[in-house]
C-alpha cells in the first residue's frame, strides 16, 4: 500500500493541539462547576475523596475522558490517512477475446465508387464491434498498410473517414494514391491479397483471421503472385477470405475466379448489395469462435481506502458514544 505521507507530521501536531484543547475545555468546565459549589461541600472534599464510590467514579470518568481523547486522535489520524488516498498495487493483464479482420481494398480507378461504399458501410458497422481488431490495407500496383490491426475504434473511424474523403480528389495527390502506384500495372490482386494476409500478427496464436477483399479482379499487368497462389498462401496462414465483387454475375470468368479463391480459404464471394453485403460478411465472421489474445501484464496502483474509512467511522462512532456518556454522567452529578 502506498500513502502520500509527507505532511503527516503536521496532522499529528494538529491532533496534539486538538487533544490539549479538548482537555483544557473539559478542565475549565470542571473547575467552574467546582468553584460554584457551596463552601461547606468544599470543606468536606477530603472525606468525599476517601470514599470508595467517589474514587471509582473518578477513575471511570478519567477513563472515559482518556478514551474520548484517544478516539478523537485516532479518528483524526485515520482521516489523514484517507485524505492521503492509500493505494494498493494491482496486476492486470489485458485480454482481447475476439477476432482479427483485415479490410483489403483495391483502389484502382474502376473501384473508386465501390471503395467509398465499402468504407462508409464499414464505418457504420464499427458500432456493433465488440473487441474485434480491425486493420486496413489498400493496393493497386503496390500495396500499402493504412493502419495495423487495432481495437481502437475511434482511431479506426478517423482513418476510414480520411481514406474515404480522399476519393473526392480534392487534393493534388489523394491519400489512396500514396504508395499504391509504385509498380507497373494496376489492380494486382494476387499481390494485394498476399500483402493483406501478411499483415496478421501473433502467428503462433490460434486466432480467428479474416480478410474482406473488395476488388473487381480486373488485372492489368503482371503480378508477382496470381490470385490462386495468394489464396493458397492465405489458406496456409489460416486466413479466410471474403470477396466483394461489384461485377459478380456480370463476368462469369471473373466471378468464378474470385469465388474459387474465397472458397479455397473457407470464405465466400459476394455480389455488391449495398449495406447488406458487408453486414452479412461481418455476421459470418462473428460466427467463428473467438479466441483469446493476452496482452502484457501491467502493475497499476488503485485507490484502496475502504479499510481505513471503516476504521475511521468506528473511531468516530466510539468518540461520539463516549462523549455522550460523559455528558450524561456530568448532568446527573449533584
Amino acid at each position: 500500500m502506498t500513502l502520500n505521507i509527507w505532511w503527516m507530521p503536521l496532522v499529528a501536531l494538529g491532533v496534539l493541539v486538538a487533544a490539549v484543547a479538548v482537555g483544557a475545555v473539559i478542565g475549565i468546565r470542571s473547575g467552574r462547576r467546582a468553584d460554584a459549589r457551596p463552601a461547606a461541600l468544599v470543606s468536606r472534599a477530603e472525606r468525599l475523596r476517601a470514599l470508595p464510590s467517589f474514587r471509582a467514579a473518578v477513575r471511570r470518568r478519567t477513563a472515559l475522558l482518556s478514551g474520548i481523547v484517544a478516539l478523537g486522535a485516532i479518528a483524526v489520524l485515520l482521516g489523514g490517512v484517507v485524505a492521503a488516498r492509500p493505494m494498493a498495487p494491482k496486476t492486470v493483464q489485458p485480454v482481447n477475446a475476439s477476432r482479427d479482420i483485415m479490410l483489403c481494398l483495391d483502389v484502382s480507378g474502376s473501384m473508386s465508387d465501390v471503395d467509398v461504399e465499402v468504407l462508409s458501410v464499414f464505418e457504420e458497422l464499427l458500432e456493433g464491434f465488440e473487441g474485434e481488431r480491425i486493420g486496413l490495407t489498400i493496393f493497386n500496383s503496390s500495396p500499402v498498410q493504412v493502419f495495423p490491426l487495432t481495437d481502437d475504434y475511434a482511431f479506426v473511424k478517423e482513418q476510414l473517414q480520411n481514406v474515404r474523403s480522399s476519393f473526392d480528389y480534392v487534393d493534388e495527390t489523394p491519400e489512396h494514391w500514396v504508395g499504391t502506384l509504385n509498380g507497373p500495372g494496376a489492380s494486382l490482386i494476387g499481390d494485394g491479397l498476399a500483402a493483406c494476409t501478411m499483415r496478421f500478427d501473433h502467428q503462433d496464436d490460434e486466432r480467428s483471421r479474416s480478410v474482406i477483399l473488395a476488388t473487381d479482379n480486373e488485372l492489368a499487368g503482371a503480378s508477382i503472385l496470381t490470385l490462386d497462389e495468394a489464396a493458397q498462401y492465405a489458406k496456409a496462414q489460416r486466413v479466410r477470405v471474403f470477396a466483394l465483387n461489384p461485377v459478380q454475375g456480370k463476368d462469369a470468368q471473373v466471378s468464378a475466379q474470385l469465388a474459387d479463391a474465397a472458397a479455397l480459404t473457407g470464405g465466400q464471394s459476394y455480389a455488391l448489395r449495398a449495406t447488406t453485403t458487408v453486414g452479412d460478411i461481418i455476421a459470418e465472421i462473428q460466427k467463428q469462435e473467438a479466441t483469446t489474445l493476452k496482452g502484457q501484464a501491467q502493475v497499476i496502483l488503485v485507490d484502496s481506502p475502504n479499510l481505513w474509512i471503516s476504521l475511521m467511522l468506528v473511531a468516530v462512532l466510539g468518540f461520539v458514544v463516549l462523549l455522550s456518556v460523559v455528558r450524561d454522567a456530568g448532568g446527573r452529578r449533584p
